[in-house]
């Protein structure tokens, strides 16, 4: 069989996380699994073009702007189901079976992974909790927990809006509660800006910028905001 994945990862200046990231997919290589890997860049001026070049992936260079990144590079992908990941996560080592299984027995929804932080704090484990919380109750996962969709869904949808801010939740909510589950393999992300800002913070937060999305703030509005 024709490996089905097309993985997709939006870049600005991401040498220092890439390489984990990128780790963390190779074994999906040999599964056979991975068709190929997209790095949708927006313009970075450090190594992440040499570490992209050094591990075989396609890499796309344009303006910035998340929402772009992704739909740029999901049209420029060839597999029938996509992978958005970002460049500051990596997945747990039982991301193939899940991600195998869902392809195979659920192709009318999408996934995410299960967030976890690269971290010990204990404001960690509560922002997990909270994550899931959302997940559960609300049905809006972030980008951080990547998001795994058919390719004929994608379509149907219209793809990733181009958008400089909330790109993920505005997908999220198109596809309603019943089109996402949450796989039980881990997206390991970066704690960098929570262990800079302060966990709880940065957490609420990002939490009233989300309250004023749903409100009716616009994402441009709100981008000016968000660091």
């Amino acid at each position: 069989m024709t490996a089905p994945l097309s993985i997709i990862i939006p870049t600005l200046n991401a040498a220092s996380d890439l390489p984990i990231c990128l780790r963390s997919l190779m074994p999906g290589l040999t599964a056979g699994l991975i068709k190929e890997l997209i790095i949708s860049d927006g313009g970075s001026n450090d190594e992440t073009k040499t570490i992209s070049n050094a591990a075989g992936a396609n890499f796309i260079n344009m303006a910035s702007g998340r929402g772009r990144q992704l739909h740029k590079g999901a049209d420029m992908a060839r597999g029938d189901w996509l992978l958005f990941l970002h460049a500051d996560t990596a997945l747990s080592e039982n991301w193939i079976e899940r991600v195998d299984d869902h392809i195979a027995n659920r192709p009318g929804k999408a996934a995410v992974f299960t967030l976890k932080y690269r971290s010990d704090d204990r404001g960690a484990r509560w922002l997990e909790s909270r994550a899931a919380w959302r997940n559960k109750w609300l049905a809006l996962p972030y980008g951080d927990q990547g998001l795994l969709i058919s390719r004929k869904l994608y379509t149907e949808l219209g793809g990733f809006e181009d958008v400089p801010l909330m790109e993920d939740v505005i997908m999220a909510r198109a596809l309603g509660r019943k089109r996402i589950v949450t796989l039980s393999a881990e997206a390991r992300t970066s704690p960098a800006k929570y262990e800079r800002d302060g966990w709880h913070k940065r957490g609420w937060r990002n939490a009233w910028l989300l309250t004023r999305f749903l409100l009716g703030a616009s994402p441009e509005a709100l981008a000016k905001e968000y660091t």
